[in-house]
């Protein structure tokens, strides 16, 4: 007895449905010249699990690479006017970016800086005296150098943009449907539930795990999850001494030391997180919370910083996955070199949630119009893997 797979098609089928695939839905069913369907296949649609419902979601112009600049910037304006495109409040904030420098750091930072400046991003460098005078509650000790975003950067609410673009990419037709990829090939996947979808065009947007479903089709995709754990922190003054100098949720830059412990605030309260040690970053470990992180590498490097946060208490935390490219930790985008009907999108390494609002519009010039119009992603391409050819972002937080 032979048991026949169902079979269906859209002109475009979409792996992953979190932000970066909901904003190529949404693109494509907003370009006038599209007028095929399209498909996004999301394992969970709850979002339990979804990078883009755990991540921190900040926005910056402060990158080494000048295609993230672009890309951000583009985000930033995106963001500002969600609430007519997309029907969503995303309470922006825009207080900037500090990045803190030790003197062995000094030299990346400049070479930084001077890329931003010359691709026009609001930034400055303060020396120490400028550092303090700016912000009395950071220690300087150990710093040489602070490079601040002035304008276009801050954090916004990203599960309200992942829901904003998936809830207008379905009101423009666009069909989501609750199932796993479990194999890819050419203009098709086979589903857990064994139905077989039909595509001119797939596109990989799987987030963390898109390098396991590239796997199936046996195509190498450095693309892997990463775990990350965020704290989140009441801080109050200590009863035995005040602290130095007021610690000013309104007015404080979301701030990365040179250890790489970061923070930010949200609300009355603060986020912290930073990077494993090496050694201590696997792939896809148990998504649990660190908790001997904020022990070991988070509360000593704030407590140094800032004192105020010496008293700062652990309230609430969670870990969520972001994809990492293994490779050179920036976005692969564009076209497989060698099958004409698959597309990547995946591997922005912490970025995706910022990036998305341009990619997705990308991918959708990409594939309404057979070429970039409006940023040109062509050098994240997948040639550059197969090539050797990396293009390195230091600027990873």
């Amino acid at each position: 007895m032979v048991c026949e797979v169902p079979t269906d098609g859209f002109d475009v089928l979409i792996v992953g449905g979190g932000a970066m695939g909901s904003s190529i839905a949404y693109h494509l069913r907003s370009d006038p010249y599209f007028t095929g369907t399209v498909a996004v296949v999301e394992r969970d649609p709850t979002y339990a699990r979804a990078s883009s419902a755990l991540s921190a979601s900040s926005i910056r112009q402060q990158f080494s690479t000048p295609l993230n600049i672009h890309l951000s910037r583009y985000g930033i304006g995106f963001l500002r006017q969600a609430r007519d495109l997309l029907g969503v409040e995303l309470g922006l904030k825009e207080p900037g970016y500090l990045f803190l420098a030790s003197p062995a750091g000094e030299a990346v930072l400049r070479a930084n800086h001077a890329i931003q400046k010359g691709e026009g991003c609001s930034v400055e460098l303060l020396d120490l005296l400028a550092l303090k005078a700016r912000f009395p509650w950071i220690s300087t000790d150990g710093l040489e150098l602070a490079s601040h975003g002035t304008a276009n950067e801050g954090w916004f609410d990203g599960p309200a943009l992942m829901q904003g673009f998936r809830r207008k990419a379905r009101e423009l037709g666009a069909e989501y449907i609750a199932d796993e990829v479990m194999e890819l090939a050419p203009n098709a996947v086979t589903l857990r539930s064994g139905r077989r979808i039909e595509a001119g065009t797939v596109v990989l947007a799987a987030g963390p795990w898109s390098g396991q479903v590239a796997a199936t089709a046996g195509i190498a995709l450095p693309v892997e999850p990463r775990r990350r754990s965020v704290f989140v922190l009441d801080v109050r003054p200590s009863q035995e001494r005040e602290p130095p100098g007021p610690l000013s949720p309104s007015l404080a830059p979301l701030t990365i030391d040179p250890s790489g412990v970061w923070f930010r605030p949200e609300g009355r309260f603060y986020l912290a997180g930073t990077t494993p040690v090496a050694g201590n970053d696997p792939a896809e470990p148990p998504l649990e919370v660190q908790h001997a992180e904020w022990d070991d590498m988070v509360w000593p490097a704030l407590a140094g910083r800032v004192p105020a946060f010496e008293a700062a208490k652990v309230v609430n935390a969670w870990a969520g996955y972001y994809e990492y490219n293994t490779f050179d930790q920036n976005g692969i985008v564009g076209r497989h070199p060698e099958i004409e009907s698959l597309i990547f999108a995946t591997g922005f390494s912490g970025h995706g949630i910022q990036q998305s609002p341009a990619v997705g519009r990308a991918v959708a010039e990409l594939i309404v119009h057979g070429s970039y119009r409006t940023i040109d992603l062509s050098p994240f391409g997948y040639e550059r893997i197969s090539a050797g050819r990396p293009i390195r972002e230091l600027n990873v937080v």
